[in-house]
């Protein structure tokens, strides 16, 4: 293989989730900045593969040059056996967008399986690419990481592809994939609470837990929202960005993120937004643009959609600090270039000569 770095990642790359595009735009982004990045198509399976995936895995991995830098999304780099990860020659740069230990639903025994794996692989890896600092505070508090290991690499945002305008009744839109994690099941429950307002709301995203898919809708209309909340499933971009330029609010009852590339998109928009004080949301989503409150309370989420819905000089306030952040927001290009330059702290550290490299243009990294 001729490429100067590869990037494993597992299943479909087009898959419509926060880490799913978070990797394909650093991926694209580096190929732009002049990083000849190779991409490796693994085992869907993860993370949680079969033997037989990670016996594929594993061979895949081992065919990377050992001078060339290899990026494992954090399925792979997470739930790959530390054994087997051991026997990979190429230098790993793991992806850890939060980890795996940290997803809801899982047993007691997967949970501590996902943890004792994810710590011990973390001991392999030549450095540690994060999407907030949340993330890497928790890689070195519970896992613990070294610290000099780990850069954020803050993903990018793409300009709003529109004009945001009011609309009446006001629109609450939501958008996460269909997952416990999400808590569009508290987000359902406080609406309900909501029914002597004026409003209309839109649950946008991937079907991705099928019990949870299930249970939404009759939720929904055991609630009594039939024809004021729609779950919209996955949609296509156009008609996204119209929701985005007609929300009022944006709503995400999150259980926990690692970072949220959605509030990076409700805020290049303009939109206020209304979430939980939990994982990176406090430090992605600025105070005066966003009201936070603690999650899995649907009585608190629904005063703080209230108070949105309600207060429209709060609204116009949070509409502005919104609109002020958002222009102040990385690009892709800028997130391409701090992996760029982890890669090539990589490089100098690695034992081949360095006259086996092209040297590339790209920025110290930041820990």
């Amino acid at each position: 293989m001729s490429a100067r770095a590869a990037f494993a990642i597992p299943g479909d790359l087009d898959t419509v989730t926060g880490g799913y595009l978070y990797e394909k735009r650093l991926l694209e982004g580096l190929r732009e900045i002049g990083v000849d990045t190779a991409y490796l198509p693994v085992a869907g399976s993860f993370p949680d593969p079969s033997d037989e995936d990670v016996d594929t895995t594993l061979a895949t991995l081992q065919e990377v040059d050992p001078r060339h830098p290899l990026i494992l999304d954090g399925f792979v780099f997470g739930a790959m056996p530390t054994a087997a990860l051991a026997r990979v020659r190429a230098p790993i740069l793991g992806m850890v967008h939060h980890p795996l230990a940290h997803e809801e639903g899982l047993s007691p025994e997967r949970r501590e399986y996902l943890y004792t794996n994810e710590r011990d692989n973390l001991q392999l890896a030549a450095a540690v690419l994060v999407p907030s600092p949340h993330t890497a505070r928790l890689l070195v508090d519970v896992y613990g990481a070294d610290p000099g290991m780990i850069t954020v690499a803050r993903p990018g945002t793409d300009p709003a592809r529109g004009v945001r305008r009011d609309t009446d009744p006001p629109l609450i839109l939501s958008v996460g994939i269909q997952h416990p994690r999400k808590g569009h099941d508290v987000l359902l429950r406080a609406l309900a609470q909501l029914t002597d307002l004026d409003w209309r709301a839109e649950i946008v995203g991937t079907p991705w837990d099928a019990p949870i898919a299930a249970t939404l809708p009759r939720l929904s209309s055991d609630l009594g929202l039939a024809g004021r909340v729609r779950i919209a499933g996955g949609i296509g971009n156009d008609e996204l960005d119209g929701l985005w330029a007609q929300a009022s609010v944006f709503a995400l009852a999150t259980r926990y993120e690692g970072y949220g590339l959605v509030f990076d998109e409700a805020l290049a928009w303009g939109v206020p937004i209304v979430s939980c004080r939990t994982g990176a949301v406090p430090e992605t989503v600025p105070a005066e643009a966003g009201m936070l409150v603690p999650p899995g309370d649907p009585q608190a989420f629904a005063a703080a959609l209230r108070a949105v819905l309600t207060d429209h000089e709060r609204r116009g306030r949070m509409t502005r600090a919104a609109r002020v952040a958002g222009a102040t927001l990385p690009s892709w290009l800028d997130t391409a270039r701090v992996a760029g330059g982890v890669l090539e702290a990589v490089i100098r550290r690695s034992p081949t000569p360095r006259s086996a490299f092209i040297d590339f243009e790209a920025p110290k990294p930041e820990h």
